[in-house]
């Protein structure tokens, strides 16, 4: 293998943009092809990220995906799409890292783990979150004991927008939490329950959304998981609501640990406290405040360099392997689910 990895990206859109930016700039990356059918994204990309002269601009995957220089690709199409291009790219040898979900269907996501581990290449997913510094060290504070005895665990996402016509809602944003509630928690729900609510596109406008999405896309989406400790964590979703948060937060018996987004300081911060009984009183005790100080560091770009060790070093992903993507299309299949079922509790094997 050559000194840099030579990197096809396909699709441009909202993030694949931010793909080539960042393999561009690490220097252990060669960005030699972007594939995109939009010939609009393909001269804004040109012109606001100046790739190199040499760089291949393409409508088709076809016309690069026997090109000698390609290595590795990144694809960053519609989930609807992951399965035939993973398939494809892996069938060629080429390494891949996928954009979040990995398919639409637990099935083909382990197919395509059987597939990268028969061809000997790495399948790596895009799942940003698991790469940020304040959920690194939030896996440390709670393994470390500060909150006390877990309790709970709450998360909201919401904003104006953009609205996928591909996914609904949960499809598109509780991947984020859930990945972040099984990384601090270190387990997967054993049963999850969920409710959506669809406002902007239903099967009474002819959408016809196939076997995951029969009632259309679910623009608010109310999820419960419960993990086998008995732990539930509570997620609200939704993508039209101007009121644009991103925090999560697991509370214990000492005290919460919250992640807020939204907040340029303090992203990271641990509320101390508990609840003392005076005669038949609950009073507030050792209430306190510390803000972590974060590693700056943009977690896509994280992710890509970890992608390019995997590559280089032709080893699985100790972090967001094919398997962990396969475990996640699981948890959002079995939500799914329980959203068809008028919401109810799903079992997940």
């Amino acid at each position: 293998m050559s000194k840099q990895t030579g990197i096809a990206v396909v699709g441009v859109g909202r993030w694949g943009v931010h793909l080539v930016r960042n393999f561009l700039e690490n220097p252990q990356a060669r960005v030699v092809a972007v594939v995109d059918r939009n010939p609009e994204r393909l001269a804004a990309l040109k012109q606001q990220l100046e790739p190199d002269a040499g760089v291949v601009l393409a409508a088709d995957w076809e016309q690069v995906r026997e090109m000698p220089a390609v290595e590795a690709v990144a694809i960053a199409t519609p989930a609807s799409t992951h399965y035939p291009l993973i398939a494809d790219a892996l069938q060629q040898g080429y390494h891949v890292l996928a954009e979040k979900p990995l398919t639409l269907d637990p099935g083909e996501s382990a197919e395509l783990c059987r597939l990268a581990e028969q061809q000997h290449r790495q399948l790596v997913v895009d799942h940003t979150y698991l790469f940020h510094p304040a959920v690194e060290l939030g896996k440390q504070i709670i393994k470390e004991g500060h909150l006390g005895e877990l309790r709970y665990g709450y998360a909201t996402r919401t904003h104006l927008g953009p609205v996928r016509p591909d996914v609904d809602a949960l499809w598109d944003l509780a991947i984020h939490d859930i990945c972040i509630f099984n990384s601090w928690l270190g387990e997967t729900p054993a049963q999850v329950r969920a409710t959506g609510t669809i406002w902007l596109q239903s099967n009474r406008e002819g959408w016809s959304g196939g076997e995951h999405f029969p009632r259309g896309l679910s623009d608010l989406v109310w999820v419960t998981l419960t993990y086998p400790t008995g732990l539930q964590a509570f997620i609200h979703l939704c993508w039209c609501n101007p009121d644009k948060q991103r925090r999560l937060a697991i509370a214990g018996s000492q005290g919460s640990l919250i992640f807020d987004e939204m907040l340029a300081e303090g992203a990271l911060t641990l509320q101390r406290g508990q609840l003392e009984r005076t005669g038949d009183r609950f009073i507030p005790a050792g209430q306190s405040r510390e803000v972590f100080k974060l590693e700056p560091a943009e977690p896509l770009a994280r992710v890509c360099q970890h992608f390019l060790d995997c590559v280089r070093n032709n080893t699985p992903s100790p972090v967001s392997s094919g398997q962990t993507g396969v475990g996640l299309v699981r948890i959002l299949s079995a939500l799914t689910e329980s959203i068809n079922r008028g919401g109810e509790p799903v079992k997940i094997g």
